[in-house]
């Protein structure tokens, strides 16, 4: 059954207008394949995830030495490969679930262009468009296939994003388009020339709604970490091999056993799959918030901004605004004004806010008409209208910022400055004698009246402002409208710095001086779209990591260049196609949702790879000193795979998926390696120590599995106090998940099909104390060490 929010409203087009395909052509075209199938997707394929998921390295490595343990038995010795079976499975159902959730929500923010066909015009899925298709353009939309130009009315395209040319091109009829540039000002319709993969930018369209594992600091960190792990393993391994099969003399299998034992540990094989469900799990979180993720280190990397500049509106306030107040200026009477304004608003077949609040206060008057239009332009900042009256008289008409058409020094202007200081937005009305087309058009203008406009809050802006206020991430609102009016509307949400605006036409240009005054002011008005990806620049170049907000056409650079650009699902195409978040909801507030669930991936994974490379580190560490000492691998398979999971696979999933709302910090491999490297180096000691001195108590049979009990104990009490200091800062259930990993290797230890299972008996008590002993010594020198680490090197 169609959704009723997916159907198409078609609406009659101009008997002028070119019409477009008949039914039948299209479905002539559909059937010889000339359609846009590019496969625009918000998520990797099922195939994709379950490859990603089953055939890694060390899924290899494990599942080699699974079947090894198979052949020579028992099956206890084999339990950690059913362990990696079942989080292989729990990581393809979480990121399944996250691609079913993203999948859904880029049906709702997929854009859907204006196709004319048996003369109607009607919106249609990007996927359905065919060859010859002719499809509508305004201000904000995407070009989604080449073209070429039918109509142009004031037609500006911004081809930047494929060419690096800033400036807009004036497009007219027979002029060329290419799929991946966007209107910026004006309209018109074009006709397809080129769908599919056969148009330019293609693979660019594709790949800005792709979602990506890529350009993450934190995957890129801890695949580096894994290149590390496979260096330290090999040799290792090898000489662990030669050790146990040619050096000792017990039973081949035995030492099989020790050897797989003695490798399997070195494998963080949970921590890939533990980030995937971080971020998988963080997707699903924020879907249920109307939030698409469409690049997945967009979570990551908002986590880690302490920048956010604010477009004003649509951010801030509400699209829609109110008229409040006409003052006729100059003379000019009041009636003939209102009916200047409808002209001018029935005019642009595609109003902006403002117009479209001077529309709904001034309906179309009778006798009117437009004889030419200049659509409203950021850059310029003023629309026109030539236009025809009832009496025949023709007059051309600017409307737009009064600080851009009138001269500095005029007499209306301190007038202005009061309305915006109340975060009022004004608009002249005023008549030129230039054409539209001239470039001094708004030179020399007669002001014939103010248009005072209110704009609507967000009621949750100030709570989001607040937010980030106190977590030091410093807000920039920088906006198009006048300066002293941002200033007034950010102030009333209690925004600190609004009470000092920033006039963006006397900004230096030089980015060193520009970042200077960022650092400093808060608001900032009359900025251009060219200065918006300026400030972003310049802010970067202070070592800043900025997101970018914004819905409208003159965002688009600026979010195209911001570490992380975040649009709402009712902005612009243009805006949705290059920024990694769309708040489909239009929600502001929605934000701290997203930094706190990077944050939250982020201090999380770092708390679970410390955990798992203090294992390997110590497991290392075991092997070359069994090596060095000619002696036998003191564990067998089934008491890592044990410890593994109380000490690490366990807690680590809870602690992965734990609330953290720590700020972000840069250099994760450092981090990590800081804590588990001299962690993993007192485990490992202290555990060979309790071996040795095990081996020169226990004599006789059954001996060698006392000193493995021994070493079983010493390792688990080392490991469990490493798990407490990552579990800090404690909650009533961090602190249950510790003791109940400890009640769990205590009911081991005294169960005897337990015991007999794990071959874990403790033989008399002064070894087990002295395990105790040593282990408890351990732990008091690793928490000396960890606190001099975090002072000594802070990151």
């Amino acid at each position: 059954m169609t959704d009723p929010a997916q159907t198409a409203v078609e609406e009659p087009v101009p008997p002028s207008a070119h019409p477009g395909l008949t039914t039948a052509q299209v479905a002539e075209r559909v059937s010889r394949g000339e359609v846009n199938d590019v496969p625009v997707r918000s998520s990797r394929s099922t195939t994709e995830i379950i490859r990603a998921n089953v055939f890694t390295r060390f899924n290899a490595i494990i599942g080699v030495l699974f079947l090894i343990i198979l052949i020579v038995g028992p099956i206890q010795d084999g339990l950690f490969g059913f362990v990696i079976v079942a989080n292989t499975a729990i990581g393809i159902i979480q990121e399944l679930r996250a691609k079913k959730t993203l999948d859904s929500l880029a049906v709702i923010g997929e854009s859907r262009p204006t196709v004319r066909r048996d003369g109607r015009a009607a919106a249609i899925p990007t996927g359905e468009i065919v060859l010859g298709d002719t499809i509508e353009l305004g201000p904000g939309d995407k070009c989604v296939v080449d073209g070429e130009i039918l109509e142009a009315d004031g037609l500006e395209i911004d081809e930047s994003l494929l060419t690096g040319e800033a400036d807009p091109v004036l497009k007219h009829p027979g002029d060329k388009v290419m799929s991946g540039s966007f209107v910026v000002a004006g309209g018109g319709a074009f006709t397809a020339t080129k769908v599919g993969r056969e148009a330019y930018a293609a693979q660019l369209a594709e790949e800005a709604s792709r979602f990506t594992l890529v350009h993450s600091e934190l995957r890129t960190g801890i695949s580096q970490i894994l290149k590390y792990v496979t260096w330290m393993m090999v040799p290792t391994a090898i000489g662990l091999i030669v050790s146990q099969l040619v050096v000792q003399n017990h039973d081949w299998r035995e030492a099989v056993r020790r050897v797989v034992g003695g490798i399997v540990p070195m494998v963080p094989e949970g921590l890939v799959l533990l980030t995937s469900v971080a971020f998988a799990i963080g997707v699903i979180r924020l879907g249920r918030k109307q939030c698409l993720v469409q690049e997945l280190p967009a979570i990551e990397g908002l986590a880690r901004v302490d920048v956010v500049c604010l477009d004003k509106t649509g951010t801030l306030t509400e699209g829609g605004m109110d008229v409040t107040e006409l003052r006729p200026l100059d003379g000019a009477e009041e009636p003939y004004v209102r009916q200047v304004l409808g002209a001018i608003g029935q005019s642009d077949p595609r109003p902006n806010a403002s117009l479209q609040a001077i529309i709904d206060a001034y309906p179309a008057p009778d006798g009117w008409h437009s004889t030419n239009a200049l659509p409203f332009s950021s850059a310029r900042k003023y629309s026109g209208a030539a236009l025809g009256g009832p009496d025949g008289e023709e007059s051309t008409w600017l409307l737009g910022a009064p600080d851009v058409l009138l001269p500095d020094g005029d007499a209306s202007l301190a007038e202005i400055d009061d309305l915006n200081a109340q975060g009022l937005r004004v608009l002249l009305l005023a008549r030129t004698e230039r054409a539209l087309d001239d470039p001094r058009a708004a030179q020399g203008v007669r002001p014939a009246a103010l248009v005072i406009l209110e704009q609507r809050l967000r009621p949750d802006a100030g709570d989001t402002l607040a937010y980030f206020a106190e977590q030091n991430v410093a807000a920039k609102v920088i906006s198009g409208d006048n300066a002293v009016s941002v200033g007034a509307v950010a102030g009333k949400l209690g925004m600190s710095g609004a009470e000092r605006p920033v006039d963006a036409r006397r900004l230096p240009s030089e980015r060193d001086e520009m970042a200077a005054v960022l650092e400093d002011g808060a608001v900032f008005g009359r900025v251009s779209p060219q200065q918006k990806r300026d400030m972003v620049a310049a802010l970067q170049s202070r070592g800043h990591t900025v997101a970018m907000t914004g819905d409208g056409v003159n965002d688009v650079l600026a979010l195209k260049d911001a570490d992380i650009g975040v649009s709402m699902g009712s902005g612009s195409e243009a805006t949705r196609a290059v920024a990694q978040i769309v708040l489909l909801n239009n929600s502001f507030a929605t934000l701290p949702s997203v930094v706190a669930e990077g944050r939250r991936v982020i201090g999380n994974i770092t708390r679970v790879a410390t955990l798992f490379l203090t294992k390997t580190v110590y497991s290392v560490l075991l092997a070359i000193l069994v090596v060095c000492s000619q002696v036998p691998y003191p564990f067998l398979p089934r008491h890592l795979t044990l410890l593994s999971t109380l000490t690490i696979g366990v807690p680590a999933f809870f602690l992965a998926l734990a609330p953290n709302k720590e700020r972000a910090k840069p250099h994760f491999v450092r981090r990590v390696m800081r804590y588990s490297v001299p962690a993993g180096v007192i485990a490992g000691a202290a555990t060979f120590a309790a071996y040795l001195l095990a081996r020169h108590y226990y004599t006789g049979p059954g001996a060698l599995d006392a000193e493995t009990s021994v070493a079983t104990l010493t390792l688990f009490i080392v490991s469990m106090w490493v798990l407490a200091i990552i579990a800090r800062p404690y909650t009533w259930w961090r602190i249950g998940l510790v003791l109940a990993m400890g009640a769990g290797f205590l009911i081991v230890l005294i169960t005897p099909w337990l015991q007999t299972f794990f071959a874990l008996k403790l033989v008399g008590t002064t070894m087990p104390w002295a395990a105790v002993a040593i282990a408890a010594i351990a732990s008091a020198v690793l928490e000396v060490v960890w606190r001099w680490v975090g002072r000594r090197f802070p990151v």
